[in-house]
């Protein structure tokens, strides 16, 4: 089978990604052999292409937006038969014995192992998953809107929920790509009010035709105090900024695996008045089964880029720019267009 690989981690104009030719992986116990139909392309990938995450393996294979079909089982009774359609994402293990696991907290597992990171991911014909976290998916998406509904969607909800917005309250959103433009609809969807900040005209369109209150470039000044802030940019001189703009007793959630330096905080302006600071790690599998029914209830829309299984490079190349309208997708079929 082809898979991409993590050859030599770098800026990503010099290609840090290669083509390569390996078996199609057996499933172990418990595991189910992945036929990859589409993956998304996520920011933590370009991360790990360009060296801000050290790969944990040699010649890893990214992507954990994977939305395929089982081709086979390893030994023992699962969920999942062949034939089944199933969605693969970010967290992919866990010890389950840890009193972060035993007391929901499993996205904090210190054992736990990421699809893409750890583990070999979709960038590729076939991977492998444990039956126990691959994820059914809901009806009324095609295949390329479900794949970024995996990753982006199901993290932007858990930043949503650790940004505590008040019933009816402001929320402000820096960044607008593939994760903040899928929130966005959960939190309008749920009577928030929704301004977003973000240095790019089509994203600041997107946002405005999805229903947003406003749309203002990074560091222009809230138009009305927020309740609640999330950053999806992976900028750290974007909290202050969020932090000024919240109101008494506002949150602000940084939602990314990774953030550049974070400029020095003034304690008056940013922190004083019970403001809140918190990051993000993860998600647990209840929390991506809380959003894939949301998601379907209310009907969100999921705007793609798709790229054929040969433009991996590219399709970072582009996330990079910022030249990728709403989520980009790998689209593993003949047509290029998913199902």
């Amino acid at each position: 089978m082809r898979a991409w690989v993590v050859d030599k981690p770098g800026p990503v104009a010099l290609g840090p990604l290669r083509l390569v030719e390996r078996p199609v992986p057996e499933p172990g116990p418990g595991e189910l052999l992945v036929r990859v139909i589409c993956c998304g392309v996520c920011r933590t990938d370009l991360h790990l292409a360009e060296g801000d995450l050290a790969p944990k393996a040699p010649g890893i294979t990214p992507g954990h937006e994977v939305v395929g079909e089982v081709a086979a089982t390893g030994p023992g009774q699962g969920r999942f038969r062949p034939g089944d359609r199933v969605g693969v994402a970010w967290l992919a293990g866990t010890d389950g014995t840890c009193r972060y696991c035993r007391r929901g907290a499993e996205n904090l597992c210190p054992a736990s192992v990421y699809t893409g990171w750890d583990r070999h991911g979709g960038y590729a014909e076939y991977l492998t998953v444990a039956d126990a976290f691959a994820h059914r998916l809901p009806d009324g998406f095609s295949d390329a809107e479900l794949a970024p509904l995996l990753c982006a969607g199901i993290i932007g909800y858990r930043a949503l929920r650790q940004a505590r917005v008040p019933p009816g309250g402001t929320l402000g959103i820096w960044g607008f790509g593939g994760s903040a433009h899928l929130a966005a609809q959960i939190a309008m969807g749920q009577g928030a009010e929704v301004h977003v900040f973000t240095r790019a005209q089509a994203a600041r369109e997107l946002a405005l035709s999805l229903g947003a209150a406003s749309a203002q470039d990074s560091f222009d000044p809230a138009p009305v105090p927020l309740d609640s802030a999330i950053i999806f940019a992976p900028a750290g001189d974007l909290v202050p900024a969020a932090l000024a703009a919240l109101d008494r007793g506002g949150t602000c959630a940084i939602a990314g695996i990774y953030l550049t330096g974070i400029p020095p905080l003034d304690y008056d302006r940013h922190l004083f008045q019970e403001r809140v600071l918190r990051s993000v790690t993860a998600n647990t599998r209840g929390d991506a089964a809380e959003f894939l029914i949301l998601a379907q209830r209310l009907r969100i829309q999921v705007t793609t880029t798709r790229y054929a299984f040969d433009q991996a490079g590219r399709a970072l190349a582009d996330l990079a720019g910022d030249r990728i309208h709403g989520a980009g997708v790998l689209i593993l079929d003949d047509q290029g267009t998913g199902r």
